[in-house]
């Protein structure tokens, strides 16, 4: 059956599909030794290279929960000291799915599968991502209330959320959006600066393994990830 070049590659686990497309754009993809065009279709018996290197297409995906320590920056540029990809060390291509700020710890998501990268990026904004976050002073009620009502940064207003005290100077927060920044700057905004920040689950995902180490997301957790971005499990 034949498919389109960008599928063929976010399957292979080169890279997802917009990164396929932009690769195309570049010419720097051949099908059978002639560049290939934005929605050239891949036959099972053609040879596709990148940068000349043959990409095969196994299907065989690797989804991950990983504990991000701080200081290891979310990018797959292995050019970049520290980066997510280096510091993992899998014996697959993976890359990550969203970001986590080099300065904050805690869960992100890896896989080979460049298509449920950009599935979960389009339903970002309806699913849940949970923080705790410590800052450098008590934390009071008008705070909270404040914090969950919306606040203005990046010339928006934050979506209402879910904030929650958990001791004098650490709250937990259940977001359903990704701007840059965004808890750092929500709380700049109070003048209360953020001391630590721990991402401890995404969606029905937990985090639940040591510091710099993942493992593999379980049958339950992909049937429910599945389901959530709309996907059949044996798509």
């Amino acid at each position: 059956m034949d498919k389109r070049i960008n599928k063929y590659l976010s399957e292979s686990g080169y890279c997802s599909r917009r990164e396929a497309d932009r690769l195309i754009e570049q010419k720097k993809v051949k099908i059978n030794g002639e560049l290939a065009e934005i929605g050239s279709k891949v036959k099972s018996s053609d040879t596709v290279t990148v940068h000349g290197k043959t990409i095969v297409n196994n299907q065989d995906f690797i989804y991950l929960a990983f504990n991000k320590p701080v200081g290891i920056t979310s990018t797959t540029d292995q050019s970049i000291k520290g980066n997510i990809v280096d510091y993992i060390n899998h014996d697959q291509r993976i890359f990550h799915v969203g970001r986590l700020d080099k300065d904050s710890e805690g869960l992100i998501l890896m896989t080979n599968d460049g298509d449920i990268v950009n599935e979960i990026l389009r339903s970002e904004n309806n699913h849940e991502k949970e923080y705790l976050v410590t800052v450098d002073k008590d934390i009071t009620q008008d705070f909270l209330e404040k914090m969950s009502k919306g606040v203005p940064i990046l010339n928006t207003v934050t979506k209402t959320c879910k904030v929650r005290k958990i001791n004098s100077r650490t709250f937990s927060i259940i977001l359903t959006e990704g701007l840059n920044r965004q808890i750092r700057r929500m709380c700049d905004y109070f003048n209360y600066s953020v001391q630590s920040l721990k991402r401890v689950r995404i969606m029905h995902i937990h985090l639940d393994v040591p510091i710099g180490t993942y493992r593999e997301l379980s049958k339950k957790e992909l049937k429910i990830l599945f389901n959530t971005i709309g996907r059949n499990a044996n798509d």
